[in-house]
């Protein structure tokens, strides 16, 4: 009689294949993680409970995308940080240029954990222009909206 094992969650080996593909298209990855306790980010960048993180080459040293966390060092305001998700945290990768992604349900979380939002979260990469002049306008960049 065989005997079942059990099987271990495709997220994050999917984070690994977008990952190398934005990497392979000379592209910028983006992951989206819903912040609770098990999360270790800089808390003042976290907003309506969630933190987008640029996970380039460039913007990040020893990143190591494992079965069970998504591990770096980065600077954030000129401070250099360990950042530690937990990979059933993250919620999206997607490339900045343009929005080519994959988003992943919100894993369950611990009682002590902080609840999650119940409504509607869009996120993007970039302050909306501040001059809305016909002149000054400028092709629109794509942008991750996630609706639960």
């Amino acid at each position: 009689m065989a005997t079942s094992l059990p099987v271990t969650s495709t997220r994050p080996y999917m984070l690994r294949a977008m990952y190398e593909w934005c990497v392979d298209n000379g592209l910028t990855p983006y992951v989206v993680v819903v912040v609770d306790g098990s999360v270790r980010v800089p808390m003042e960048f976290v907003q309506n409970g969630e933190i987008v993180l640029n996970v380039s080459m460039g913007a990040t040293s020893n990143l190591q995308i494992g079965n069970e966390y998504l591990d770096f060092k980065a600077r954030f305001g000129g401070v250099a940080r360990d950042i530690s998700v937990p990979v059933g945290r993250i919620t999206a990768i997607y490339a900045r240029e343009n929005g080519q992604g994959m988003t992943f349900p919100v894993e369950a979380a611990p009682a002590a954990d902080v609840p999650q939002p119940s409504k509607p979260v869009a996120v993007s990469t970039e302050a909306p222009p501040t001059d809305s002049s016909p002149t000054a306008s400028k092709p629109a960049r794509p942008t991750l909206t996630r609706i639960k």
